[in-house]
């Protein structure tokens, strides 16, 4: 394998073209950058498709506090306190930034921040930029910025393995390209490659996000917690797709409502209706097509209307599918769409392997707790770039250390995905863990996609509870507060349980 600037120990490598990959590459700036993306800057990446915006106290009726409250209220009892507090503090000087970089975000008449409301949150307080668009504008000024940034070199590789060096820290990558393989070191590795929807037969995710940064941490050694908690969104468009196209809950807070195939609306004596969280709600819709009703959302009328210009995304994902929503109700359905666990970090988006650090979707950080709040996917990889770039303290890696490198591939992910889907979605059951863990455990060792789906897989037959975005309809009821952790060495046996911060300051 042939290395790239093989003298240079002050690098630092970001693995991951979205939102927190080209967050963390500017925010370090001066110091170089490396940054790997499997395919070209600005496609791939869920950032792009993300249509609600980002969720920041910014309003006159609005404070951290309070959006932090509304945090750890979603987050289930495993929201960490002091961490949404301090991301939502974040929330106002990183709108900032981005209009520094030139995203253009909505305004009202008089140039104030046009704000929306979604899910569970308790104010007007998402940010949005072409109504519906968010992610890609945001996404759009990144790569502008990246493409612009001196400190910045992008290589177009997949990131197959981690480098160690004889001190035992993370100290580089080992890429593929074209077949070649090829190493890269660098005194870090921040892992900003995205969540694992994509494991799911019916996901809004890239057909990319099958958990390969989760699997190069596992393999590393790192920490992985709560893995069990994958969010559903309630209302992605059913209409053929694969990926399914969403239908942003921003509708349903301007007024668009959940009806079966009679008209009858699918969350009536539900606290918080259709508004109520993504997991009650996506509950809700699974419970109504398990009973053999079909669910739409409902906008016909002067919102469908509107559509075209207020929800420009959602407006022309529904015209590709036939969908006139001023006159049709649009289908919908649960699908994997984030996943809350991840690589375990700490307030500098460090794992507990030295050299290796994690940001976005795939870290676990304390904010989203067992099921993320509306709009705080965008805002926590926003944040957690600065911090990253505030803590990272690594230093030039010592001699590394020769690797044999193993190529893992996915041999059938088209029935993987069956198999998460039936066994490890929306709910759950201790005989369906158990039949995915059986089949999984022989083909994990050779394939990532095979390791993660395990992982989550084994975190939720460990969760006896029912907990935010995990249900086990044979567990329905809470249980103490705690997380999941477990490390790969660990993982024939049960991830131990760790009591939340909150449970922890009280026993």
């Amino acid at each position: 394998m042939n290395a790239i600037s093989p003298n240079n120990g002050d690098r630092v490598i970001v693995v991951g073209g979205g939102v927190a990959g080209l967050s963390v590459a500017l925010r370090l700036a001066p110091r170089p950058v490396t940054l790997i993306t499997a395919l070209a800057l600005g496609f791939g990446t869920a950032t792009g498709w993300a249509q609600g915006g980002i969720a920041a106290a910014v309003g006159a009726d609005d404070a951290a506090a309070l959006h932090a409250a509304d945090t750890e209220a979603a987050g289930a009892g495993l929201t960490e306190p002091e961490v949404a507090l301090r991301v939502a503090q974040e929330g106002p000087a990183l709108i900032e930034w981005l209009v520094r970089l030139g995203v253009p975000f909505d305004r009202t008449g008089d140039a104030a921040l046009a704000l929306g409301l979604e899910a569970a949150h308790g104010r007007r307080r998402i940010v949005r930029s072409g109504g519906d668009a968010t992610g890609a504008r945001v996404l759009e000024g990144l790569v502008r910025a990246v493409l612009s940034a001196p400190s910045v070199e992008v290589i177009e590789a997949r990131a197959c393995d981690l480098l160690r060096d004889t001190n035992g820290s993370v100290a580089g990558i080992v890429a593929e390209r074209d077949g070649a393989l090829f190493r890269i070191p660098a005194r870090a590795v921040v892992l900003a490659t995205g969540g694992v929807g994509a494991l799911y037969a019916a996901t809004t995710n890239p057909t990319g996000a099958v958990g390969r940064g989760l699997a190069l941490a596992a393999r590393a050694g790192a920490v992985m917690r709560d893995m069990e908690f994958v969010q559903f969104h309630p209302t992605a468009i059913a209409a053929g797709a694969d990926p399914m196209p969403l239908a942003t809950e921003a509708l349903r807070g301007e007024g668009a409502r959940l009806i079966d195939e009679a008209g009858a609306p699918v969350m009536a004596g539900i606290a918080g209706g259709d508004l109520a969280p993504r997991d009650v709600v996506a509950r809700g819709i699974f419970q109504a097509l398990q009973r053999g009703r079909t669910v739409y959302l409902d906008a016909r009328g002067a919102l469908g209307a509107s559509m075209p210009t207020r929800f420009p995304t959602v407006a022309g994902l529904c015209a590709a599918a036939g969908i006139d929503p001023a006159v049709q109700p649009i289908p919908v359905r649960p699908a994997a769409h984030y996943h809350m666990g991840g690589v375990k970090v700490d307030a500098y988006g460090a794992t507990s392997v030295p050299g290796l650090y994690a940001c976005g979707e795939v870290s676990s950080t304390g904010l989203h707790g067992a099921n993320r709040l509306a709009s705080n996917s965008l805002l926590e990889g926003l944040a957690y770039a600065r911090f990253i770039a505030d803590g990272l303290d690594a230093p030039p890696p010592a001699a590394i250390v020769p690797e044999a490198v193993t190529l893992r591939t996915v041999s059938d992910l088209p029935a993987l995905r069956g198999l998460m889907e039936s066994k490890v979605g929306v709910v759950r059951d201790a005989a369906g863990l158990a039949e995915a863990v059986a089949i999984l455990e022989p083909t994990a060792e050779g394939c990532d996609a095979a390791l993660v789906a395990l992982l989550i897989a084994r975190g939720a037959l460990a969760r006896q509870e029912s907990r935010g975005a995990h249900w086990r309809g044979d567990f329905p009821h809470l249980a103490p507060a705690a997380h999941t952790e477990t490390t790969l060495a660990e993982l024939t046996a049960a991830p131990r349980t760790i009591p939340s911060a909150e449970e922890a300051l009280t026993s």
